[in-house]
């Protein structure tokens, strides 16, 4: 049976229990947070959620019914998320907000892991660092807007996530083997010689 959210406020008093980490609680209730579709114990150690995208939940089948995946820090089902999905899970957050600052203490804060074992876990799993995903996904989107607009490169720069333009550049002609003005030009006059 699925109950509606107001089935199972949350309350002043579980609140504290989210915020304070009390274990106390974990037996109790189980937190959803709306934004990450995760669900924790009260106990979690992972950073607390804004309390308006909390939704509570009185066992983790409520919560699984409902789509919610479980927390790989405190593993309200007491079984581990398989290292595939919660690889899955940070790189749909990546795909999502890469234009903003990431870092990994931020993907272990979202994800609920440890920097340490996320890196590990990212780089077996895919085959390169968080870092090194995050940078290829920026340079991709960037060589999408380079060939179609004519955004100068900081504003490319800017709207890919990079607020250091001449580290962008950088990186992308590591990556490119070509500055992002040369990688224009050679695309753009290709593409206009192609029709």
């Amino acid at each position: 049976m699925i109950h509606s959210i107001d089935d199972h406020p949350l309350t002043d008093e579980r609140w504290q229990a989210i915020i304070q980490n009390n274990a106390a609680y974990d037996q109790q209730f189980f937190y959803g947070v709306r934004t990450t579709g995760i669900f924790c114990r009260p106990s979690c150690r992972s950073r607390a959620p804004r309390k308006e995208h909390v939704r509570i939940f009185t066992d983790a089948g409520q919560a699984l019914a409902e789509s919610f995946r479980p927390c790989k820090r405190c593993r309200p089902t007491g079984d581990r998320l398989p290292d595939q999905e919660w690889v899955d899970q940070m790189i749909q957050y990546i795909d999502q907000n890469y234009r903003e600052t990431i870092t990994l203490d931020t993907l272990a804060d979202i994800c609920h892991g440890s920097p340490y074992h996320l890196q590990r876990t990212f780089k077996r799993i895919t085959g390169v660092t968080p870092v090194e995903y995050i940078q290829t996904k920026r340079i991709n989107e960037a060589i999408d807007i380079l060939i179609n607009t004519n955004k100068s490169v900081t504003e490319i720069a800017s709207l890919v996530g990079f607020s250091n333009t001449p580290y962008f550049i950088t990186l992308f002609k590591k990556m490119m083997e070509q500055t992002p003005n040369e990688y224009r030009r050679s695309h753009v006059s290709s593409a206009k010689t192609e029709h």
